[in-house]
């Protein structure tokens, strides 16, 4: 696995409410900050409406043990309302980065998908393997092993407040 490949993680969980229920957390870019995961903090740029749109752009705050904080500005690339919100980070045509959530009707609930890639721009990661190309596929292996808890833990908190369950 190289970074140069675009490789993907995901996860989804079933959630016992209609997707009309689901979307306003899914679009609402705060959401993930309150489940404690790697992304501390989320604003909308000062030319944002501060409402989700094709475009819009927001800041995040992250933090990570190794890495310590940093900031990065993310483009909303995908905007199907009620189905599909995801964003890319740094340049919308070269994100370091891209994640998106799927909402899909399930019974009387909402399969709720979320998904991410690495790449094909520069990353957090890449000073890493340029300075250790031989760990590459570790690197990368143990990156997405971080998305992955802190995408369940989204997802799990997502679904609790869909749900009504305190979070």
């Amino acid at each position: 696995m190289r970074f140069a490949d675009g490789p993907t993680t995901q996860t989804d969980v079933y959630i016992a409410v209609p997707p009309e229920r689901v979307w306003p957390l899914v679009c609402e870019i705060t959401t993930p900050t309150r489940f404690k995961t790697e992304l501390q903090a989320a604003v909308w740029a000062a030319d944002a409406d501060d409402a989700p749109c094709l475009g819009a752009r927001f800041t995040g705050r992250n933090f990570h043990p190794a890495r310590g904080e940093w900031e990065t500005t993310s483009t909303i690339v995908t905007f199907d309302i009620g189905r599909r919100f995801g964003w890319a980070v740094g340049d919308p045509d070269d994100p370091s980065a891209v994640w998106r959530f799927e909402l899909t009707p399930e019974g009387d609930g909402t399969r709720l998908r979320y998904w991410a890639q690495m790449g094909p721009g520069p990353s957090g990661i890449t000073p890493l393997i340029e300075k250790m190309p031989d760990k590459e596929e570790r690197i990368i292996e143990r990156r997405l092993e971080e998305w992955q808890t802190n995408m369940a833990a989204t997802l799990s908190g997502i679904k609790g407040l869909a749900e009504g369950v305190a979070q």
